[in-house]
């Protein structure tokens, strides 16, 4: 039995938490101590066993000592005996179910800082009951994480994979921290959160530093990727000799070429042209509102009170931030949105109820259709019909301006390819501190110069190119060649002139989207589990060889929803009396994980990971309530009584997603517009009644509304619901004088280095699966009483 120090959280000098010391069972294995994970586990949690040295929680009843059910209460406020009945039932249910306990999470969980470790919490907890890959167990993430079913499909047409690849693809949480420049108000420098057990690797590193380091070793993207054109790049390249790669690479280790994000404000990185498709993100869903509103869209008024922090070291200084970096913000929406207002070009969308589409998500087994019921009126267009009309636009210019030019495109080092193996041991081997050489797909993106025929946009956009034949489609290391299912597609959709399977119109789209994909197309799910099968040495074709004949086409989604095919796209099986499970196809079919080891982890060993303490899953508190607050406006200065309290946000109360708030039926519902939601005891602290106008501001911004008092709020928690364009009962602040806000005026995006981890095993980039969150919910708030007249 060996005594080990092991991270926790809960007490510390700094958010980095402290130590406890722990005994495990070990044996010698040449120079090494050797246990197992569960052993670590079992001594994370506080299961003392005879024999073993250390500090060990005394009963459940212990509430100095983690992990323990009286530990917990104070923390969670959960009362200490209904944690330890909730985990006995969960688990005696798991043990007489055959693994049927279930956790179905919100989209919140996704919004706190240390969101990985409340994730990695949940599949600990599963895997030890035995609830993953089983119907009726796991884990369902509902809400905000959507994915589509018909994924092949999507996926070719959507990074137009059927005439050019790679794609260049981007991550919206850290091009929205580079370009509305949040990096520079950002306080937090990544030590502060680093167990005193790790070895300093992050000292005095702010996240744009990790940032940049992730960018540059390829394990994820950044949006531009290099600081020069990448069309006059890929000239050089070419023109440099036989190896226009190696030229890129030698430029880069020289220092002569640098990534974008290495000098993040410089003119020629910033978005000029921005398109906004159906998402009011400056009325709602932007985290740090009046950042956009002050450095994207150089508004004349905004509510940012913060400070600049000190700069990156690492980084030029440039000044004063830039302010107003668009030149043109065109937004395709069927409302006049907040964004809408402020973009420069709003085209007129379909609805609903106006247009041919899809709908479907990864939750739910079925596909189904959208339907016209009448034509878009006079100017509105379908998205697909609205992008196909610019598509035209825009090559008509470019046969004049652009004409055939070659393309530098980077791209991340992804998920199920031989580059996720790149970092052996988790250690992290930097070519630009020169512990390695710069090699494209192993320590740098990967780099691929592209001939596009920008004149061709327009054709290309309304035909299938023929990559689908020659190429396939690779989906989680399932590969295919569609060649029958395109065929198909030309008789079906009919062919435009250049001999292509056509794409005019949105049905046709879908049509494709359907026939490209195995969830839809049992010939390509088979061939797609045969694929698997070379690969895995397991059978896996006979789950789709019953549905081999199967197809589903878009008249048959408009008929009735249609039940999927099981696919090598997901990893659940979909058959007539189960629902979809994830991982079923795994356990069942032993099928290996997509993981560094082909089975589930609860450990990882990652040095940034083991650098913040989390090498298994461990309780990490919100952020520092100081800490979140610093850089900002002097607290209670003239005298106004004043309190904090968490901040969140959570989904609209009196609308839903499909709806916006400000019409008479939803605004007769709860007085006149959204309110902050205060608890009793807070509010009699600061002298505020049920109805009173307040004020809720940080360093961020200003929110002006009405407070709701309600038992039913957490004292020290404050509450404003998704609060979609508040443009009606909106006063002026009397704090800054601008409108009162939107839910993400008072938030900003903060980022974890540990979501930024990429090149290895199942910490690798993936499309819409990881990378960084905007952690919104660890935001504070000041609530004050308004003093002055209301007026709008």
């Amino acid at each position: 039995a060996v005594a080990i120090d092991m991270p926790r959280f809960d007490v510390g000098e700094t958010e980095g938490g402290g130590v406890m010391r722990r005994g495990v069972p070990a044996v010698r294995v040449g120079e090494q101590l050797v246990t197992t994970v569960l052993d670590l586990m079992l001594a994370t949690y506080g299961v003392a066993r005879e024999g073993l040295p250390g500090d060990w929680p005394t009963s459940y009843d212990d509430a100095e000592r983690p992990y323990t059910p009286a530990w917990q209460e104070p923390l969670t406020g959960v009362d200490a005996r209904m944690a330890a009945k909730v985990a006995r039932e969960f688990a005696r249910n798991a043990e007489v179910s055959g693994g049927r306990s279930m956790i179905t999470m919100g989209a919140g969980t996704n919004h706190w800082f240390h969101s990985d470790e409340t994730y990695r919490a949940f599949i600990a907890m599963l895997v030890m009951c035995g609830c993953v890959g089983v119907n009726g167990g796991g884990f369902a993430h509902y809400v905000g994480q959507e994915k589509i079913r018909t994924f092949a499909g999507w996926q070719a047409i959507s990074g137009g994979l059927d005439w050019r690849r790679p794609p260049r693809m981007g991550q919206g949480t850290s091009w929205y921290y580079h370009h509305t420049e949040q990096w520079r108000y950002d306080r937090f420098r990544l030590d502060q959160f680093a167990s005193p057990l790790g070895k300093g690797l992050f000292a005095g590193q702010t996240a744009m530093d990790a940032h940049a380091q992730a960018v540059r070793l390829g394990w994820m993207p950044g949006l531009p990727t290099f600081g020069r054109n990448p069309l006059e790049l890929a000239d050089e390249a070419v023109a440099s000799g036989d190896d226009p790669i190696g030229h890129v690479v030698e430029e880069l280790e020289e220092g002569r070429l640098r990534f974008a994000v290495d000098d993040p404000s410089a003119p020629a990185s910033w978005p000029r042209v921005f398109y906004i498709w159906r998402s009011n993100l400056i009325g709602s869903s932007g985290k740090g509102q009046e950042y956009f509103l002050r450095h994207l869209l150089g508004t004349e008024k905004d509510a940012v009170m913060a400070e600049e922090a000190e700069p990156p070291a690492s980084f030029p200084d440039e000044g004063e931030a830039p302010r107003g970096k668009l030149d043109l913000m065109i937004n395709v929406d069927f409302r006049m949105t907040t964004t809408s207002i402020y973009s420069d070009v709003v085209l007129p969308a379909a609805t609903w109820y106006e247009k041919y589409d899809l709908s479907m998500t990864d939750m739910h087994p079925f596909l189904h259709s959208f339907n016209q019921a009448v034509p878009p009126p006079w100017e509105c267009r379908s998205d697909w019909d609205a992008f196909k009309a610019i598509s035209v636009a825009f090559s008509r210019l470019a046969a004049e301006h652009l004409g055939t030019r070659r393309d530098l495109v980077a791209t991340p080092i992804a998920h199920d390819s031989p580059g996720e193996l790149a970092q052996p041991g988790g250690k992290v081997r930097d070519w630009r501190a020169g512990d390695c050489r710069a090699v494209p797909g192993v320590s740098l993106p990967n780099l691929q110069i592209v001939e596009r025929d920008f004149a061709a946009v327009a054709e290309q956009f309304v035909s299938l190119g023929p990559l689908m034949e020659e190429l396939g489609s690779t989906v989680k290391s399932a590969t295919w060649k569609p060649v029958k299912a395109v065929a198909w597609l030309g008789e079906k959709n009919g062919r435009q002139a250049n001999g292509r399977p056509s794409l005019e119109d949105p049905r046709q789209v879908a049509e494709a989207m359907l026939a490209l994909s195995g969830v839809s197309n049992g010939e390509i799910a088979t061939a797609g589990f045969r694929s698997l099968e070379e690969r895995c040495g397991v059978p896996l074709a006979d789950l789709a060889e019953r549905s081999e004949e199967t197809r589903i086409t878009f008249q048959d989604t408009q008929i009735q929803p249609r039940r999927v095919i099981t696919s090598p796209e997901w990893s659940g099986i979909d058959e007539e009396g189960r629902s979809y499970a994830a991982f079923t196809i795994n356990v069942e079919r032993d099928k290996p994980w997509h993981t560094l080891s082909g089975r589930m982890h609860c450990y990882l060993d990652h040095e940034w990971i083991l650098e913040y303490g989390e090498g298994l899953p461990a309780y990490r508190p919100p952020l520092d309530f100081p800490r979140m607050l610093e850089g900002g406006p002097l607290l209670g200065a003239d005298g106004v009584p004043e309190i904090q309290l968490r901040y969140l946000t959570p989904h609209s109360k009196w609308s839903i997603h499909s709806e916006y708030q400000d019409n008479l039926h939803m605004l007769t519902l709860f007085r006149g517009g959204s309110g902050v939601w205060m608890n009793p005891d807070d509010a009699a602290l600061i002298e505020v009644r049920d109805g009173d106008w307040i004020e809720a501001y940080n360093r961020n911004g200003v929110v002006s509304a009405r407070a709701v008092v309600s038992h039913r709020v957490p004292r020290g928690v404050c509450m404003l619901y998704h609060s979609k364009d508040r443009n009606l009962n909106t006063p002026r602040s009397e704090l800054k004088g601008t409108r009162g806000g939107t839910e993400n005026s008072l938030t900003t995006i903060t980022m974890k280095p540990t979501h930024m981890i990429g090149a290895y095993g199942q910490l690798s980039w993936g499309q819409n699966y990881y990378g960084p969150t905007g952690s919104n919910r660890d935001s504070v708030a000041i609530i004050r009483k308004r003093t002055t007249e209301v007026e709008y």
